[in-house]
C-alpha cells in the first residue's frame, strides 16, 4: 500500500475517532440545544467582527509570501492577481475539500505565465512553512502549559505530552524536507532520470520537463535573503491567526477568560485537525475544537460546539461568497473550479 493511503487511511481513523468521542459525550450528557442557542446570543459582535478583518488579512499575507516565491521565475508578478487566484482558490477547497488544493497553483501559473509544476513546488514550500510555524507556536506553547487554564489530570498530562513528541518529531521531518528540497537541483533531477531510465522515452521526458520545472519553482529557497522574507511572512501569518481565534474566544462568554496561550494551544490542536477537510462540511476543524475545550479547559459541550461553528464560518466559509465573487469576475464558472483542479492535476507533467 502506498504512503499516500496509509496517511489518508490514518488521518480517516483519527477523524472517526473524534467524531466517536464527541457522539458519546452528545448521548451521554444529553445536549441542550437552549444552551447552545444562549452561547450564540451573547456573543460579542465587535469581537467577531474584528475577527472577521485579521482572518481576511491572512490571504493577503499569503498573497505577499507567494509573491516572493515567484521572484526567481518572473519580475512582473502581480500581487492583485496572486491575491484573485488564493481566494478563489480557498473557496475551492472549502467546497470541494482536498480536490481543490491544484486550483490554486493552476490560476497562478496561468496568470504570471509560469509553468504549473513550478508552482507546485511554491504551493510544497508553503505547506512547509505552515507546518513549521504551527510547530513553533504549538511547541512553545506546550511549555507554558502550567500556567494556563487546562485542567490537569493524567489523560490530559498524556495527550500534551504525545503530542509535544509528535511536534517536535513533525517539525524535524519538516526541516529534513526544507532543507533536502534545497539541494534539489540538475544532479538531483538526473539521479531520478536515471532511476526511471526503465520507462518509455516519451514518459521520461515529460517526467524530466516536470521535474525540471519543479526546480524552478524550489529557486525561492536557495536565496538566503528570499528564505528569510518566507519565514518572516510565515511567523506574521500565523500570528494574524491566532489573533483572530482570540477574537472569537473573546467573543463567547465561555471561552473569554482564556489567555492567549490557551488559544495558541488550541490553535496547535486544530490546525492538525484541519488535516481532515470533508468539501463543503469541513470535519476535523470543529471535532477538534470541541474536544480540546470540552477535555482541556471544561467548556460545556453546547457552548464548546457553538465556538467550533464560529470558527469553522470565520476561517473557512467566509471566503467562499468572496471566492466565487472574484472567480465570477474572472470570467470562472464556479461549478467547473472543481473540473479546473482535476485537469491541473495533469497540466504540464
Amino acid at each position: 500500500m502506498k504512503k499516500h493511503h496509509l496517511g489518508a487511511i490514518a488521518g480517516l481513523l483519527a477523524f472517526l475517532g473524534a467524531a466517536a468521542f464527541v457522539y458519546y459525550r452528545y448521548r451521554t450528557s444529553g445536549f441542550v440545544w437552549q444552551e447552545f442557542v444562549d452561547s450564540l446570543e451573547n456573543v460579542d459582535w465587535h469581537w467577531l467582527g474584528l475577527a472577521l478583518a485579521t482572518i481576511l488579512l491572512t490571504y493577503l499575507g499569503r498573497a505577499l509570501r507567494w509573491e516572493i516565491m515567484l521572484r526567481p521565475l518572473t519580475h512582473r508578478a502581480s500581487l492583485w492577481g496572486i491575491l484573485v487566484a488564493t481566494c478563489i482558490g480557498f473557496a475551492a477547497v472549502v467546497l470541494f475539500g482536498r480536490a481543490g488544493e491544484p486550483v490554486r497553483p493552476f490560476l497562478i501559473a496561468k496568470k504570471e505565465g509560469v509553468s504549473f509544476s513550478s508552482q507546485v513546488a511554491a504551493w510544497v514550500v508553503e505547506r512547509i512553512l505552515d507546518l513549521l510555524m504551527v510547530l513553533v507556536i504549538f511547541g512553545i506553547a506546550l511549555t507554558q502549559v502550567s500556567n494556563s487554564a487546562i485542567q490537569h489530570g493524567p489523560r490530559v498530562q498524556e495527550i500534551l505530552k504525545a503530542a509535544g513528541y509528535a511536534a517536535g518529531l513533525t517539525g524535524a521531518v519538516c526541516l529534513s524536507l526544507l532543507i533536502a528540497l534545497r539541494q534539489f537541483r540538475g544532479r538531483v533531477r538526473a539521479r531520478l532520470m536515471e532511476g526511471l531510465a526503465f520507462l518509455p522515452g516519451p514518459v521520461q521526458v515529460r517526467i524530466e520537463k516536470f521535474l525540471a520545472a519543479f526546480e524552478e519553482g524550489m529557486a525561492s529557497t536557495r536565496n538566503s535573503s528570499f528564505t528569510w522574507l518566507l519565514v518572516l511572512y510565515s511567523a506574521l501569518e500565523w500570528a494574524i491567526i491566532a489573533g483572530s481565534f482570540y477574537c472569537i474566544f473573546r467573543a463567547f462568554p465561555a471561552t473569554a477568560s482564556l489567555t492567549l496561550t490557551d488559544v495558541i494551544i488550541t490553535l496547535g490542536f486544530i490546525a492538525f485537525g484541519s488535516v481532515v477537510q470533508i468539501p463543503g462540511v469541513g470535519g476535523g476543524m470543529q471535532l477538534a475544537t470541541m474536544v480540546v475545550l470540552t477535555e482541556f479547559y471544561g467548556v460545556s459541550l453546547e457552548a464548546a460546539t457553538s465556538v467550533a461553528l464560529a470558527l469553522w464560518i470565520n476561517n473557512f466559509v467566509m471566503i467562499v461568497p468572496v471566492g466565487l465573487g472574484l472567480a465570477f469576475h474572472e470570467g470562472i464558472k464556479w461549478r467547473s473550479l472543481k473540473h479546473l483542479g482535476d485537469s491541473a492535476t495533469g497540466y504540464n507533467l
